[in-house]
């Protein structure tokens, strides 16, 4: 059996000023015919799980191209539709296919949305072209993330869409496998998926966490609606509410075998379900100062702040300064932040060494809106090229590149200045550079959730905060919905 894999990924922001170019997909992802196998044979994402599924059943790779930059703005149209092209181009060589496995995203928006190159749908209109392309009768399965913008046209041009089901999302092989298993089915034993999608007029909240109530409740859901008869495969969609986009929202789609009236019925039943727990999914959030004072009074250490605004996994600069000021003005002993993206400053310490010492300016050099750069006179502890490669459990196996970096010491304080973003899914790159943030007491990490992967197993207590940034909650204004969203809209 020939089998196609592939894929664009990636997250898009319509509210950071992040650029996306070439160069942000090669930093990162962007791979052709057999580097796609050798970069994600082993690894713990999905199409290492292609990879170990199409061994498990026999299936003969045919890699096209897969993409994926950082989080961060729309995708310029003619990119998109060169790397599109390249994947179409894959698809036509390769025919006759018996399947195509695709990585996408769920949440990638193209070109200028006002203009007459924006994609606000781009996965439903790469899905569409890869339809085109392989015919109707050749299975199409994508594997998404939790936090997709699921579009009914996604829905209509894919065979089956399976999400990932945790968040922090170290899922992403399994999710990878259950794709080729369901392919597996068809080919092999006339499996005929039929698929539904129910739109949850909401915005899920930050109460995402996989591992804890009420979430926890949700995915079990979820499980019990897989476990039905006739039922292949459910998924819930968190959305990515950092998008200004038509599809914006959060929903459920469920796969059955050839039977579509029981797949939206199921799909309808847990979308309801949600809904009506709306107000489960929301999160409060305090500013970095006040959940200082508040971990302090419940003394459990190591306390980990998580500076969730400033999240590059979800498209920020990475180079906010809310919560570095606040351990400086709290003079605080034993305290890291992780990561802050500051390449002009690395530059700094590189030319002083290490061990010498260099006044600074750091971060708040992206938008007035990251906060100001903080003045700090500091020596340079450490310093890399950035390159490590991940423990895991997300990404375990995978190589990872933070550019030029440096360990910076101001008193009691320790910042890791880096010149890419990536927020911090385990302890790896840190130890690179002589930082082990489990001996300190304080930790910042430019990360929503996935950090917890790598750090909640040892922490004495974590805090989500707030602090200003391009991304904060209060300064998000949307002009594109499709629909009402709760809670940034009027549900009446």
């Amino acid at each position: 059996m020939r089998v196609a894999v592939g894929g664009l990924s990636h997250e898009s922001s319509t509210f950071t000023p992040v650029a996306t170019t070439r160069a942000s997909y090669e930093e990162r992802f962007l791979l052709e015919d057999d580097e796609i196998l050798h970069t994600f044979a082993g690894t713990n994402t999905p199409i290492g799980g292609f990879i170990e599924g199409a061994r498990a059943h026999g299936f003969e790779l045919v890699p096209t191209l897969f993409g994926e930059p950082q989080p961060s703005a729309p995708t310029p149209r003619p990119l998109y539709d060169e790397l599109l092209g390249r994947i179409l181009d894959g698809l036509k060589d390769a025919l006759p296919l018996d399947g195509v496995l695709l990585e996408l995203h769920g949440s990638m928006a193209v070109g200028d949305l006002d203009g007459p190159d924006g994609l606000a749908d781009a996965e439903g209109h790469l899905l569409a072209k890869v339809r085109e392309t392989v015919g109707p009768d050749v299975p199409v399965l994508a594997q998404l993330d939790i936090h997709s913008n699921v579009s009914r046209q996604m829905v209509e041009m894919a065979d089956a869409l399976i999400g990932r089901e945790s968040f922090p999302e170290v899922d992403m092989a399994a999710r990878g496998r259950e794709c080729a298993d369901v392919l597996a089915r068809i080919l092999g034993e006339g499996l005929r998926p039929t698929m539904a999608l129910h739109r949850i007029p909401m915005a899920w909240g930050l109460n995402q966490v996989t591992a804890h109530p009420p979430m926890r409740e949700a995915i079990a859901e979820l499980h019990r609606i897989e476990s039905q008869p006739g039922v292949v495969c459910g998924s819930i969609a968190t959305c990515f509410f950092l998008a200004d986009v038509p599809d914006m929202g959060a929903s459920v789609y469920v796969v059955t075998d050839d039977n579509q009236r029981l797949a939206q019925a199921l799909a309808d039943q847990l979308g309801e379900w949600i809904f009506a727990r709306r107000e489960d999914w929301q999160l409060e959030l305090f500013s970095a100062r006040a959940a200082l004072e508040r971990a302090q009074e419940e003394g459990l250490y190591p306390v980990i702040l998580a500076d969730m605004q400033d999240n590059t996994g979800g498209g920020s600069p990475g180079d906010s300064t809310g919560v570095l000021r606040t351990f400086i003005d709290m003079q605080l002993e034993d305290a890291c932040v992780l990561y802050i993206v500051d390449p002009e400053a690395v530059a700094i310490c590189q030319e002083a060494g290490v061990g010498g010492h260099a006044a600074l300016e750091v971060g708040g050099k992206s938008s007035p809106m990251q906060g100001a750069p903080v003045p700090m006179e500091v020596e340079v502890a450490a310093l890399s090229d950035g390159t490590f490669q991940y423990d895991g459990p997300m990404y375990a196996g995978l190589r990872g590149d933070m550019g030029p970096s440096a360990h910076v010491v101001q008193e009691g304080i320790h910042v890791l200045l880096v010149s890419k973003r990536e927020q911090p899914f385990d302890t790896a790159f840190a130890r690179t550079l002589g930082l082990d943030p489990r001996q300190m007491r304080y930790v910042c990490v430019k990360s929503s959730a996935h950090f917890r992967a790598g750090f909640a197993s040892w922490a004495g207590a974590i805090h989500v905060v707030a602090e200003p940034s391009v991304h904060s909650l209060a300064g998000l204004s949307f002009r594109r919905l499709g629909r009402a969203v709760y809670p940034f809209t009027d549900l009446d």
